[in-house]
């Protein structure tokens, strides 16, 4: 779990020069021909033991996007075909990396609504620990909310975010919007707390601890506070932040981020863990999980 964390910690970037691709975008033709059974049947175990936790925890737009598009148990799906659905949508495409790329080079393919994936998938002995995000992560966790009209708008608004983060040299503050968002953020329903980040929904133990198990906060999504608020990447998070809805996603998309960088400049930062007197705490956490011992 350490080492996905780790990979997800960079989200989807800075692979380095050792595997530089010959295009310049680092996008590589997935190789669907060329995946093995024993690919295949990898994916069957990580889709079935998905499917079977996401229903109830999962948010709607989530299942339906995986209704919508052409994934399912018997095979890693072509990103080719995902594509053809998600331009008729939402406007955006799947395209094929070998892994992690370099910061730029994952920030353009978001504003111009390309998503890359790693076309590669885990061995039979990784379910649940590897180094990088593979094809389940990306796929799996990440595709299902592009059908989303406001998730397709509010990555593209990331994208040209974290371009200009880069030149103002406060992609860190940014990293975690997208971190406690996109990867590991839950959403009030009318019926309950649901998942939709990625990191969640495409991990069989962390679908049940971030909703189920009394050990870590779940607080109220604020911008500033996520912006100044550490995250783990050994572990479990120990503080999920919640939206109200996708609108506050779009909200985020529309938002002029060059007060609130100036604003949280050399202010102090928050421990994973912390409560806050000011937080929505619609759950405080036990801490148990992550105590020592």
């Amino acid at each position: 779990m350490k080492r996905q964390l780790d990979a997800l910690a960079k989200h989807g970037l800075a692979a380095g020069d050792a595997v530089r691709p010959q295009r310049a975008d680092w996008t590589i033709d997935q190789g669907w021909a060329d995946y093995t059974a024993a690919d295949h049947t990898t994916w069957r175990t990580l889709f079935e033991r998905q499917r079977r936790l996401l229903p109830g925890r999962a948010c709607d737009e989530f299942l339906q996007g995986m209704r919508d598009l052409p994934i399912a148990a018997d095979r890693i799906p072509d990103f080719l075909e995902l594509s053809d659905v998600l331009k008729g949508r939402t406007g955006w495409q799947v395209v094929a990396v070998p892994g992690l790329v370099p910061d730029e080079v994952f920030f353009d393919h978001l504003a111009n609504r390309r998503f890359p994936a790693g076309n590669f998938i885990r061995r039979p002995d990784q379910l649940d620990y590897l180094e990088e995000p593979d094809v389940f992560h990306d796929v799996f966790g990440h595709v299902p909310m592009l059908v989303n009209p406001v998730i397709a708008d509010y990555l593209q608004a990331y994208g040209e975010g974290g371009l200009r983060a880069q030149r103002l040299g406060t992609l860190a503050q940014l990293a975690r919007v997208y971190w406690y968002t996109i990867e590991f953020g839950l959403l009030r329903q009318a019926d309950g707390l649901r998942l939709y980040g990625a990191g969640i929904a495409s991990s069989f133990s962390e679908t049940t601890f971030s909703l189920d198990d009394p050990s870590p906060n779940r607080v109220r999504f604020d911008l500033e506070r996520v912006m100044r608020t550490q995250y783990r990447i050994d572990d479990f998070q120990e503080t999920y932040f919640v939206i109200d809805g996708f609108e506050q996603l779009l909200e985020l998309a529309r938002i002029d981020f060059g007060p609130l960088y100036d604003h949280v400049r050399g202010q102090p930062e928050f421990a994973p863990g912390d409560v806050l007197p000011d937080d929505t705490v619609l759950h405080r956490g036990t801490g148990r999980h992550h105590q020592p011992g």
